[in-house]
């Protein structure tokens, strides 16, 4: 069978055994559709969560920005990964005692306003939207590439596959749908990474090639990288450009974000006991530790494989995953100088960073664009970051099954962070602002219907940011993680944690943060991006880190707004003290 054969068989396969469980778990009731009963084995739990958390940005972009950012990628590894033992330990297993279905249900109980409730489902909606972006953008890229569909076609397939589980299946059938997708996304990612590591450097086991030598060769892998960047004018691979308070402030945006991700919390209202909420996140801390440790290496060997195939090839004679990737617009080539070869170096190709194909060739047979070349350096190629993890395989020549394991994977990575994204999105809708909020006599069949209706809703918006999406999948995801640790994060945190926070301070707190953190990023990144560097910074944070400081002035505007008002209820205050008891 052809490469493009097995990727229709293996994507094929895969979307009939999600939708078969989405058949076969299927909501009949509010308490399934939104934590699936409450009944999710803590393994399977563990697993549907790792599939939950590690989105398109884990699957198919940290690599890549790894591959490029060197050094100074590691943020994303240190803040994901670190948050998530800060959920854990802090708010899953209170969160979990609580017993209700959604993280504004705690919010507006512990803050006893339906206010904060609001405002909670406010920033989770700025969140999980700004989140899902990334998602689809990334089922579009796995589409377009290799089902040979145009993206936004690729978008609205994946549309239609999620609404279809999410929509019938609910939290019950995106659970074990999710641990259908886990078991497909490692072993995709893990293959490849496997195969790559014994070609380039002998060693089986990635993590350990990452820092071994290459095969036939007292060179370390590192070494050569930090030498051929060096001489192709980048900063040696494992030199950081970033300064030390911004990567501070990454890390600590991406750590505390994580801890309030609500489709993260919200599996660990599934298992039945709050000993079994601290079990599920010790097992998917495992589950994910499998793909994250993985990730620097492959980062590392795709970086290697990638100049090594490019640099200094005649582009007529170009390999054949480069024209693949070119055809739909990822890859481009402009011969500045005219000499047939492709050069990669550092520098922009364009002056705006991004191509936009139009029909025709050039002099020496690239695809033009109607961009303004960049003369200012002589770097010839324009890559997109999302690529790097599924064009890795093509690149090293693995055989066409793990091709198409690989585009199976990364679109279980993208689909079942979408499904638990939505299903938070349909929740706050249909509980919290229907249920608890404007309509609180409808029955639970009329609120199943306002969840499934929602989910759709939902769907078709999260499908527009597929196709218009506002950068690559780990950016916008970092985005994401900084209004979670601005909003989410404090108001749960101090809800928990102390007695004396009450609702303006909770809602004045939310909305600083919320307020802050998404004009500091709108600003920089979509109003005025020509100011995007260093020195217009905020004391040198970068509009990824600002979530941190958006974080402290929830904290602030929250501790000192609830001294001008009076204190919790007194049932409110023995609440807060049951759910901390053992």
């Amino acid at each position: 069978m052809t490469t493009q054969e097995l990727t229709y068989l293996f994507v094929g396969l895969s979307f009939a055994l999600y939708i078969a469980i989405a058949i076969w778990s299927r909501a009949k009731s509010t308490s399934d559709f939104y934590v699936a009963g409450k009944d999710v084995n803590p393994i399977a739990n563990g697993m549907a969560t790792a599939a939950d958390w590690m989105s398109a940005a884990s699957f198919i972009s940290m690599a890549g920005l790894i591959a490029f950012m060197g050094k100074d990628g590691s943020v994303y590894l240190m803040g994901w990964t670190g948050g998530y033992v800060l959920l854990a330990l802090l708010l899953a297993p209170y969160l979990r005692k609580f017993g209700q279905f959604t993280v504004p249900d705690f919010i507006g109980a512990r803050y006893y306003s339906k206010a904060a409730r609001l405002v909670a489902v406010l920033c989770l909606i700025f969140i999980s939207f700004t989140y899902v972006a990334g998602q689809m953008r990334g089922v579009g890229i796995v589409f377009s590439r290799f089902l040979e569909v145009d993206i936004n076609q690729g978008v609205i397939i994946g549309m239609i596959i999620v609404f279809f589980y999410a929509v019938l299946g609910g939290m019950k059938g995106i659970t074990y749908t999710q641990v259908a997708q886990y078991c497909v996304l490692i072993f995709a990612y893990l293959v490849p990474a496997i195969f790559i590591s014994i070609l380039i450097t002998g060693n089986p086991i990635p993590q350990l090639g990452f820092g071994d030598t290459l095969i036939n060769s007292s060179t370390y892998l590192l070494d050569k990288l930090d030498n051929v960047t060096e001489e192709l004018g980048f900063l040696p691979y494992t030199e950081s450009v970033k300064s030390n308070i911004d990567v501070f402030c990454i890390t600590a945006a991406l750590m505390f974000g994580t801890a309030g991700l609500p489709h993260v919390i919200v599996r660990f209202f599934t298992v039945p006991k709050v000993s079994d909420a601290r079990k599920s996140a010790g097992y998917a801390l495992v589950f994910i530790a499998l793909l994250y440790t993985t990730a620097p290496a492959v980062g590392a060997f795709a970086r290697v494989n990638f100049i090594d195939s490019v640099q200094g090839k005649e582009y007529v004679n170009a390999p054949s995953w480069f024209k693949n990737w070119e055809n739909i617009g990822l890859i481009s080539w402009n011969d500045k100088n005219a000499d047939g070869k492709i050069r990669y170096e550092a520098g922009n190709v364009y002056i705006d960073g991004r191509p936009q194909f139009i029909e025709g060739s050039g002099a020496s047979g690239e695809r033009m664009t109607d961009n303004v070349s960049d003369l200012s350096n002589k770097n010839e190629i324009y890559i997109d970051r999302d690529i790097m993890v599924l064009a890795n395989p093509e690149i090293a020549s693995l055989p066409g099954w793990v091709i198409a394991l690989v585009a199976a994977g990364g679109l279980a990575a993208a689909l079942s962070t979408a499904a638990g994204l939505l299903l938070v999105i349909s929740a706050a809708i249909s509980h919290d602002l229907m249920r608890k909020t404007f309509k609180p006599n409808i029955t639970d069949k009329q609120e199943l219907l306002y969840a499934r209706i929602a989910a759709a809703f939902a769907i078709f918006i999260a499908g527009l940011f597929g196709i218009y999406p506002p950068g690559f999948v780990a950016q916008v995801v970092a985005f994401a993680f900084g209004l979670a640790a601005a909003t989410i994060f404090p108001a749960l945190f101090l809800g928990i944690f102390s007695k004396s926070i009450n609702k303006e301070g909770a809602i004045s707190g939310m909305l600083a943060g919320l307020i802050f953190t998404f004009l500091y990023i709108a600003y920089f990144k979509f109003i005025n991006p020509a100011m995007n560097f260093e020195d217009n910074w905020l004391f040198k944070i970068s509009p990824e880190g600002i979530g941190f400081i958006g974080m402290l002035i929830n904290f602030f505007v929250a501790i000192v707004v609830s001294r001008f008002y009076s204190p919790p209820p007194i049932e409110v205050q023995e609440m807060i003290e049951t759910i901390r008891q053992p």
